[in-house]
Order: C-alpha cells, then sequence, then structure tokens
C-alpha cells in the first residue's frame, strides 16, 4: 500500500535563460514541495496556439502526501518566486516559467482551479514524449491509453526535439550499498511513514510490523501485568518469523530492504514490561535468537519527546492506544538510547524529529535523507 501520491508535472519555458529555469523550477519544487523521483530529457518545441520563441519542456515524477490542491496552491508560490507575473488576459502567452499538473494518481478532478488529468495533455506532444520518458504505468484514467498509445494517437506534428538530459535531484541520494536498512522509534515517532517514503522515493522492498494483528496488544494497554509476558512473547515469534522470512527473500526488481523496526525493540519493551524473573527467562529466549539473526547495514532511530509522541499518538487515532501514560513512553525512550549505546557492533544513526515534520514539509524530509546519507558516506 503507497501512502504517497504520484503525480506528473509539466514544466516550461520560453523566456530569459531556459534551461536556468527549468533547472531552478526543478530544483524549487524538489525542496519545497514534493519529492523529484524522475525527470525527463528536456526538449525544445515551437509555441503552441501563439507566436513567440520555442520553448523548452520536461516532465518530472513526483512524490508526496500532500492532496492535489495544495500542490496546485504550493506550485502557484513557486512560480511566482521564479518571476512569473500572472496577468487576467485569456488564451496562451509567454512565460518565464510554467508548471502543470498532468496526473495525479489515477484519479479524475474537476474543480474551478483544477482538472486532472490536463485536459489538453493528449494533444501535445511537448507533454506526452517527457512523460513517455518517465517509464511510469501511467494510463489515462478516461481514456484508457498510456503514454505510446496517446502519443500514436497524437495529431500533434510540431517539430518537438531533445536537446538535453537533466538530473533528477534524488541522484545525490545513494541507499544500493547498503542490502538492509531499519528505523526504529517509539509508539508515535513516524517510523511506518518514513519507511514507506523511503521505500516509495528510492525503490526498496518494505518489512513493515503486523502489529495490528497481536490479539494481546488491547488487552496489555487496558491490563499490562497481567498480559505483558503474553505479549511480548507473541512479538518475539513474530518479529523472529517475519524478519527470517522477509530478509531471505530478494526481489530483484528492489534496490535494498528498509524495515521499520529491528528484532532488538522486542527486548527493549520487555524490559520496561516485564517484571524481573519473567524479563530474565524472556531475555535468555531473547539472546539465543538474536545471534541468529541478519543485522542490518544501518540503524536509524528517530528520537521524538514524549509531548510530541502523544500529540502523535492521539492524531492517528487507535482506540487501543489513547491510554498510554507518558512515564510509559519516557522508558521507552530511554531504554532505546541505553541499549543503542551499548551496541557496538550495529551502525547506529539517531536522528531527533521532535521538532520536523516529514510528512508536510519536504525540508524537513530532505534534512533526514541528509543525515541517512551522511553516515552512509561516512
Amino acid at each position: 500500500m503507497k501512502i504517497q501520491n504520484q503525480i506528473i508535472l509539466s514544466i516550461g519555458t520560453n523566456q530569459g535563460e531556459k534551461l536556468h529555469n527549468i533547472e531552478q523550477a526543478i530544483d524549487l519544487i524538489h525542496s519545497q514541495i514534493a519529492t523529484v523521483v524522475k525527470v525527463s530529457k528536456l526538449y525544445e518545441s515551437p509555441s503552441w496556439g501563439f507566436e513567440s520563441d520555442a520553448f523548452y519542456n520536461c516532465a518530472v515524477l513526483v512524490h508526496t502526501c500532500k492532496s492535489a490542491e495544495e500542490v496546485l496552491e504550493e506550485i502557484l508560490q513557486a512560480e511566482k518566486k521564479l518571476g512569473r507575473i500572472r496577468n487576467g488576459d485569456i488564451g496562451y502567452q509567454a512565460r518565464i516559467i510554467d508548471i502543470d499538473i498532468i496526473s495525479f494518481n489515477e484519479d479524475v478532478l474537476d474543480t474551478e482551479n483544477l482538472q486532472i488529468p490536463h485536459p489538453q495533455m493528449q494533444n501535445r506532444k511537448f507533454v506526452l514524449l517527457p512523460m513517455h520518458d518517465l517509464k511510469t504505468d501511467f494510463v489515462h484514467p478516461i481514456l484508457h491509453k498510456n503514454t505510446l498509445e496517446l502519443l500514436k494517437d497524437c495529431e500533434d506534428d510540431s517539430d518537438c526535439k531533445v536537446i538535453s538530459s537533466l538530473k533528477s535531484p534524488t541522484e545525490k541520494f545513494s541507499f544500493e550499498q547498503f542490502n538492509y536498512i531499519a528505523i526504529e522509534g517509539n509508539i508515535g515517532a513516524g517510523k511506518t511513514t518514513l519507511t514507506h517514503k523511503i521505500a516509495e522515493d528510492f525503490n526498496a522492498k518494505t518489512v513493515l510490523e503486523g502489529f495490528a494483528d497481536n490479539p494481546f496488544l488491547p488487552k496489555f494497554y487496558k491490563d499490562q501485568a497481567r498480559y505483558a509476558f503474553p505479549l511480548e512473547m507473541s512479538f518475539l515469534a513474530d518479529r523472529y518469523q517475519q524478519l527470517s522470512q522477509d530478509l531471505a527473500q530478494f526481489d530483484l526488481f528492489k534496490d535494498f530492504i528498509v524495515a521499520d523496526y529491528h528484532i532488538f525493540k522486542s527486548l527493549i519493551f520487555a524490559k520496561v514490561t516485564l517484571g524481573e524473573d519473567e524479563y530474565r527467562l524472556y531475555k535468555t529466549l531473547f539472546d539465543i535468537i538474536y545471534k541468529e539473526m541478519k543485522k542490518p547495514d544501518l540503524y536509524v532511530y528517530l528520537y521524538q519527546n514524549t509531548e510530541r509522541l502523544l500529540e502523535n499518538i492521539k492524531k492517528r487515532g487507535r482506540s487501543y492506544e489513547q491510554e498510554i501514560p507518558a512515564e510509559y513512553l519516557d522508558k521507552i525512550n530511554r531504554g532505546y538510547l541505553d541499549y543503542i549505546k551499548s551496541q557496538t557492533d550495529l551502525n547506529v544513526l539517531i536522528i531527533d524529529v521532535s521538532d520536523k515534520d516529514f510528512v508536510q514539509n519536504q525540508a524537513d524530509y530532505l534534512e533526514i535523507l541528509e543525515e541517512i546519507q551522511t553516515k552512509i558516506s561516512n
């Protein structure tokens, strides 16, 4: 299940330093609006629908959790930053930059300000050719044709030619040298969301903890003393089975694996929830299992303060989590940090996300990617 929207944008310019305008637009989109995952070649084509200088055009594939309306609003702001001045004249005009939403997932939208898919896309080679470069699985949700079929049917005979290659901003990030990355954190820290985003943006296989299926979890939050041991044993068995299977199964179409947990979280939670005798027994079993487990090439711990954790827990609305006390989250945080310090053979990166919103704030997400990339490079 994808958590991000997949959007294709068309970018054009026919004024000033055109190549510079295109590159600036791509960088601005990536740094402030959405993750630019793929970029097409750069095309030159005559003006369409009016007499003017030739246009430079490209297409970009972006990922974001934002809505189409939010993306449109931020695109208009980006055009303004890049020097575009909109006037009330009707018709086609020369412009320093033009950014259009061509598609948004497989959605069909028709509002006062936004039509998706773009109503003229099938008639314009300078849109379709760059789109085809992106090699997506796009199928027009109304015409039910892919980009190659749309190109064959397109009656636009204008001379649209490739003049250059363009780089995607995500090319600076390289995860492939690590086969297995684990992302961990306290309850509500955002580890699963970050796992999904990295997997979708960089073509990774996900390993996600199936906590929702554990029958002891709702009971544990109501009566911890009674259900702590069966809960922790159940989690340990499930995690061991899942990681053993998923880490052993290679996906030829994915570049690496990213998981939203590592098995040693079992020991962290058990130390907080179990009594002394139960924990001693539990640790004996854990140590046997842990020796057999594959260790991640990089272990990322998302630290978030308890106040933010409680806000996130309330926001996501899982009924059985709403009564989790702050003291319990404090203990989990301390347990993680203490255990991480003792693991000399674990390649650890701790990122404080207490003041970050890497879902809605693109700059925060890129900052996290920069920290991970720096750690990998070192």
